[in-house]
């Protein structure tokens, strides 16, 4: 004899062993309608946070930026004390050695990036992360605040320094000192997202950083070598050159620190929409 399972007819439900179709509640933040990936932004930024501090690259970036700064300031006002430079306000000096220390945010942001790519986290990433616009805006928000407290944090010690290194031919004010300073760090974080958004676009460090090195270096190295009053104008509607309008203001500038502030957020801003463009297009 072979034995037999009861079985019960589809759609049955008066048998006293059957049990009715009931809904499976959705679990929480799992595709659940109208609700995103588990923690939404607030984990995505904590995930890019926890990532960005367990490699060594943003502990020698930040290194780096504090010796730079620390060497550029005193120079730049040793400089201006022996060649007997009209007495300014000592935060210029912090404010000059922008120039270089913004490449070591630039390398900080692009390394936060094309890391994952070259590894092949980003999959990873992707995968716990579905909502690429919420990776994106997670990386930049981050980069962004530690470029942020960076910034201001070099600008504090390169005001200190010198100061030193003026020797009397400088002039300090609070109120002043503390505008630079926190025009240095908005500065820094506003490179960061325009990094950010290079590397999501390029999804490589060599290419991210040779765009970044012609903008804000190479480029308005050679305007500014060249001279003339139309090249100057166009130097500053770049991002370093209207940075300098806010970072150390002058009466004479073409155009206030508030024009300043929103020039520099307009390439930010055109940075992250490309490269979040380019996201959402190409697989990871």
């Amino acid at each position: 004899m072979t034995a037999t399972t009861p079985t019960t007819p589809a759609g049955r439900t008066d048998l006293p062993h059957a049990v009715p179709d009931t809904p499976v509640p959705d679990a929480p933040g799992r595709g659940a309608p109208g609700q995103g990936a588990p923690g939404g932004l607030a984990g995505a930024v904590a995930a890019e946070w926890t990532k960005l501090w367990s490699v060594r690259a943003p502990y020698l970036c930040l290194l780096a930026g504090l010796a730079i700064t620390g060497v550029f300031t005193y120079y730049y006002a040793s400089i201006a004390r022996i060649n007997g430079h009209p007495v300014q306000p000592a935060g210029n000096a912090a404010a000059s050695s922008a120039v270089l220390v913004q490449f070591t945010v630039v390398v900080l942001a692009t390394v936060a990036v094309t890391s994952e790519y070259a590894t092949g986290s980003v999959r990873a990433a992707l995968l716990s992360v579905p909502r690429r616009s919420r990776v994106h805006a997670a990386k930049a928000l981050v980069v962004a605040a530690v470029a942020f407290v960076a910034g201001a944090a070099f600008a504090v010690v390169g005001t200190a320094v010198a100061w030193f290194g003026f020797d009397g031919r400088a002039s300090f004010s609070v109120g002043l000192s503390l505008r630079q300073v926190l025009a240095i760090g908005l500065y820094e974080a506003l490179v960061a997202v325009l990094s950010v958004g290079v590397a999501f676009a390029t999804r490589h460090p060599a290419g991210a950083l040779s765009i970044l090195a012609t903008l804000l270096w190479a480029l308005p190295s050679i305007l500014l070598g060249l001279g003339g009053p139309a090249l100057a104008g166009l130097n500053g509607r770049l991002p370093h050159g209207a940075g300098e309008r806010f970072m150390r203001p002058a009466a004479e500038a073409p155009y206030g620190p508030v024009t300043a502030v929103l020039i520099v957020t307009a390439w930010a801003a055109a940075a992250h929409v490309i490269g979040l463009y380019v996201l959402r297009r190409r697989d990871a």
